[in-house]
């Protein structure tokens, strides 16, 4: 019996991770947090019973103890909460699932209580990395990557890791890892030019042509933002230099990514875009399980087809290398920025194009600390977010920006 918490089961991944869990009576589901769904905890709640449950949310906390009060479950809220499931001692593995940068501090509570870490949460590593991972070396625990993408790495490393021992940080760089090639399907504005994006709405945005998504992560892939914090954190998932991962437009999505090897060889994992394969293989590691589902037919397919990232029309990408090669606390901004960017559009109050405006427009006001605490991070989160909330005031005025 393998034991697991999962921070944010109410979204795309939490909601996975259970139908897997529902398939597998080896796992048990020992503590749940979510924000404010109190509806869908309520429901997981009544079916996996955990000991123990989180919402972010006091409010909402409040409610859940409430409606479940004929269970034995105890209701958690807030950080302490998160912090308190991170480290149950019941739970062997701590999906991170949850949205944002309040999942920094439960990751590195669970690294320190000895959790492997299914990691979900891009923003763990993209502004933290350099804390998370040499902690998780001392710790000896696993951070095993639940994005396609990373697992697709993960996997096409692993072949030659076979009978090597030691740390896998310096295994990485003794395999001659020459490139990563990491895939981007192009979201639905693929092939789109700056004029047609100009007035562009959530609407279409949301309408990604391969992957079922939550809006942020939806809107993410559109401006390519997301495969520029996927750059981000395959540097510090894998040790390499930023020059050494190549982002490829593959709008099959089909190629989760690769590796390329210093003799020229390509390994790549594939299979149909669904996050359920990821998240099996995480939490089952290094062993595989039967997924039901639908498999690659290649004859089907015919083609596959590869294109650079048009970086001019979406700028996200080449800021986000502006962003990681700057360091330090410049990934912070970019990730925050980005964060209030798309609220904006999601409400109507940003244009399109002013995603990426705002984006570079944070990052050229701030001052880089160059080896951030846990503290300096959320504090420059926060300086971030304030900025932009005073620059735009939610005028309604969507061209302005």
């Amino acid at each position: 019996m393998k034991n697991i918490a999962i921070l944010g089961s109410t979204g795309s991944i939490g909601t996975q991770t259970l139908e897997i869990v529902r398939n597998h009576p080896d796992l048990r589901v020992v503590a749940l947090a979510a924000g404010r769904s109190v509806e869908k905890m309520e429901e997981q709640i009544r079916e996996f019973h955990p000991l123990k449950a989180c919402m972010w949310s006091g409010q909402a906390a409040a409610d859940l103890r409430a409606r479940v009060a004929d269970l034995e479950v105890e209701i958690l809220a807030g950080m302490d909460g998160l912090l308190e499931i991170a480290v149950l001692p019941q739970s062997q593995v701590l999906v991170t699932a949850i949205v944002g940068m309040i999942g920094i501090r439960p990751t590195i509570a669970a690294i320190e209580a000895g959790k492997d870490i299914a990691l979900a949460n891009k923003e763990t590593l993209v502004t933290a990395g350099h804390i998370i991972m040499p902690l998780a070396e001392r710790q000896g625990v696993e951070i095993l990557p639940v994005d396609s993408e990373h697992s697709a790495i993960f996997q096409s490393l692993n072949g030659e890791l076979a009978g090597r021992s030691g740390r896998r940080s310096a295994l990485y760089r003794e395999i001659g890892i020459e490139k990563i090639l990491l895939t981007a399907s192009g979201g639905p504005f693929r092939g789109k030019t700056k004029k047609e994006l100009e007035n562009m709405c959530a609407r279409d945005a949301l309408k990604h042509p391969n992957w079922t998504m939550g809006h942020k992560v939806t809107i993410d892939s559109s401006t390519l933002v997301n495969k520029g914090l996927e750059v981000m954190e395959a540097k510090w998932l894998f040790g390499v230099e930023l020059d050494r991962i190549q982002v490829v437009v593959h709008p099959q999505s089909i190629i989760h990514s690769a590796v390329q090897y210093e003799d020229g060889a390509i390994i790549a994992q594939m299979g149909v875009p669904d996050m359920k394969l990821p998240i099996q293989y995480a939490l089952f590691y290094p062993g595989r399980r039967p997924m039901a589902g639908r498999r690659v037919d290649l004859f089907e397919l015919g083609q596959l087809t590869f294109e650079r990232p048009d970086t001019e029309t979406f700028p996200g990408l080449a800021l986000a290398y502006r962003a990681a090669q700057a360091g330090g606390s410049m990934p912070t901004v970019y990730n925050a920025a980005n964060e209030k960017a798309v609220e904006l559009f999601l409400k109507g109050e940003l244009s399109y194009p002013g995603i990426a405006r705002l984006i570079e427009e944070a990052m050229e006001r701030h001052k880089v600390i160059a080896d951030p605490t846990v503290a300096e991070i959320l504090d420059t989160e926060q300086e971030t977010y304030g900025y932009l909330s005073d620059r735009q005031p939610g005028s309604g005025r969507r061209g302005r920006i």
